[in-house]
């Protein structure tokens, strides 16, 4: 795991906000939804049964902080999180990851999902430290 690589993909559209036992813990970088993806750092694991059932347990462990994690974000901007959406597709990015987005249902693509639509909106700088600042300290 030391040797650990995120796909350029998630460097592209997310940042680095810690690494947990398991999982390198990535902020997506857009304002409108509170959403933490999980990259398990194990070299080339594309699905899940690519983990041994510790890592996986680890994982599903990790899921349920970062739902937790999600929901504090959501609240700390005054928008509650009305569903939790978790999600490891990888149609587009093969390497093994989980998406863990709050939704509400004003949030504009209710209740339509989320993965592959236009209109993200980047986070502002401030925004952005005070979220990865909080998710560090989670």
């Amino acid at each position: 795991m030391t040797d650990f690589k995120a796909d350029a993909a998630f460097e592209a559209g997310s940042v680095f906000a810690a690494d947990w036992p398991l999982c390198q813990v990535r902020l997506q970088d857009d304002a409108r939804f509170a959403w933490l993806i999980l990259l398990p750092r194990v070299d080339g694991a594309v699905e899940l049964d690519d983990l041994s059932r510790d890592q996986r347990a680890a994982l599903m462990e990790e899921m349920v902080r970062a739902g937790e994690v999600v929901r504090a974000l959501a609240e700390a901007t005054g928008r509650r999180v009305d569903k939790l959406n978790t999600a490891a597709l990888g149609n587009v990015t093969r390497q093994l990851h989980v998406h863990v987005v709050g939704r509400r249902r004003d949030d504009g693509l209710w209740p339509d999902p989320i993965w592959g639509r236009p209109g993200a909106v980047r986070l502002s700088e401030d925004d952005r430290e005070t979220l990865l600042r909080a998710i560090r300290e989670a």
